[in-house]
């Protein structure tokens, strides 16, 4: 039953939040009781006190995963079993969806309707696919040399760190710890210390669903909690979301250390292109607005680039603005609201200090550019630049907030030349009436996904999602999330 905005702030009034960490099965306060404050970016309220956990949580938290591990109470349960058990975990998400959607609310700042309808559904989700994956997958049996038996398996790569965002804080979390608990393994989840609260909650919904101690931990604090572990020695992978800046540096300490497995999904500058054959252009305008100021562009895949063509731009322009009319900031609580706050104030300024790089470099702003002005919240108007080139820092750097960049060009091969000229390659879209045009654009795009005639479509678990160049390697979601959490081997049996 949907609930009113009157309904989820007594709710918020009255909720209770768990600050601890959760290591070896129970709740604990860092060393020398070490806090730091999480705050709610929409009013500035302060929520609770987290444990800042460091050197002496991440020891305890990788010792207990290792002896887990080792002792097969959940690497060797047989399939069914633990199928079983991460469905029940699956379950509890969802009978707790109204707390954890409130959590992560409160937490970060997004709008109740989409944490709602898209964040704690789509992870209870993501567990639940994988969960059903576990007995699906087999190995192989290779034709060799009549003497001998040949098997290929894939068997639990051991102690797994997930250090993960704040932008989707359950649902990040949820696409590493999913796959890997599948598969067997140990998993401590560093949640990003700006959005703590819905990994903390959801440890002691693994206990309860009956995942064992030691084998689903997690660690909130600062940015050394996923160095010492992208470090530790006995850490066998590191999965991280998050800036390509800090994802080269844990590639680094990874590197350093054991040459421990390290899987990143990384930043994006994604092109959406409309050609002049696009077949709804209003539906196309729709898409573009959605596809940017959805989560208030806090979003990896955002379409921070439409490249519009220029018979076409005009009326593209003039759609674009209804359609961005549909987003304004409110308070989160809101069912209502379809913009919420801005994290946290360092991403605050950062948005507003392109917005002014965009302006005083030449960029025309067609709508938006300003704070919206509230009680100590952290609130910016859904904005947009038409740009005179692409040479612009606004169309060159992941921005991570409201702000959109519109490029206009003449050719398709301009089109492609300016999508592709970027170090990332996430996410692409192209509007296009020709089924020919839009194969041959998508294979020249490179990106780890691309759209045809929407945005941002697709949340089912079967697409493997991820990127080219620098914005990360391997995959989330799809079976192919399952082999970055194992490793291959050969068994040879002489006859």
């Amino acid at each position: 039953m949907a609930r009113s905005h009157a309904e989820w702030k007594q709710l918020a009034a009255e909720l209770k939040i768990e600050g601890r960490a959760f290591i070896n099965g129970e709740y604990r306060d860092a060393a020398e009781g070490k806090r730091f404050d999480c705050v709610n970016p929409a009013n500035g309220a302060k929520l609770a006190e987290i444990a800042h956990c460091g050197e002496a949580e991440v020891e305890a938290a990788v010792k207990a995963a290792r002896r887990a591990f080792e002792s097969g109470v959940w690497s060797e349960l047989a399939p069914l079993k633990r199928a079983a058990v991460l469905k029940r975990f699956a379950a509890l998400i969802r009978e707790h969806a109204d707390e954890l959607s409130l959590l992560e609310t409160l937490d970060v700042g997004k709008p109740i309707g989409d944490t709602t309808a898209v964040d704690v559904p789509a992870s209870a989700y993501c567990v639940e696919w994988f969960a059903e994956a576990i007995d699906k997958v087999g190995g192989e049996v290779v034709p060799v040399d009549p003497k001998l038996v040949g098997l290929v398996t894939r068997e639990p790569i051991g102690v797994v760190a997930a250090v993960v965002p704040w932008n989707f804080p359950i649902l990040m979390a949820s696409w590493k710890f999913g796959p890997a608990l599948a598969a067997g393994n140990a998993v401590i989840v560093k949640p990003s210390e700006k959005s703590p609260l819905t990994a903390i909650r959801i440890a002691a919904l693994a206990k309860q669903a009956g995942i064992p101690d030691g084998i689903f931990q997690v660690l909130p604090g600062a940015g050394d909690v996923g160095r010492l572990l992208a470090l530790h020695m006995d850490v066998d992978c590191v999965a991280f979301t998050g800036s390509t800046n800090v994802g080269k540096l844990i590639a680094g300490y990874a590197a350093q250390s054991n040459l421990k497995r390290a899987w990143l999904e990384l930043g994006g500058k994604s092109p959406n292109i409309i050609l002049p054959d696009c077949p709804d252009l209003a539906r196309a305008a729709r898409a573009a607005a959605s596809g940017i100021f959805y989560n208030m562009g806090e979003v990896c895949t955002a379409g921070s680039r439409v490249l519009v063509h220029k018979d076409i731009k005009e009326r593209f322009l003039e759609e674009f603005k209804k359609a961005a009319a549909g987003f304004f900031p409110g308070d989160p609580l809101d069912p209502a609201t379809s913009m919420g706050a801005i994290v946290d104030d360092i991403q605050y300024r950062k948005v507003l200090n392109y917005i002014d790089k965009g302006l005083s470099e030449g960029a025309n702003l067609l709508l938006g550019g300003k704070a919206v002005h509230t009680d100590k919240g952290l609130f910016i108007e859904p904005t947009a630049f038409d740009c005179p080139s692409d040479d612009l820092t606004i169309c060159r750097e992941e921005i991570f907030g409201p702000v959109l960049s519109v490029i206009t060009f003449s050719e398709l091969d301009d089109a492609i030349r300016i999508a592709n000229d970027t170090s990332y390659g996430l996410a692409a879209a192209v509007w296009t009436s020709n089924v020919s045009t839009a194969h041959q654009v998508s294979r020249r795009l490179r990106a780890g996904t691309v759209w045809v005639n929407c945005y941002d479509e697709g949340g089912d678990m079967n697409f493997p999602f991820g990127g080219y160049k620098q914005s990360g390697n391997g995959r989330d979601k799809s079976l192919h999330a399952l082999e970055k959490y194992t490793e291959l081997k050969s068994t040879l049996i002489k006859l």
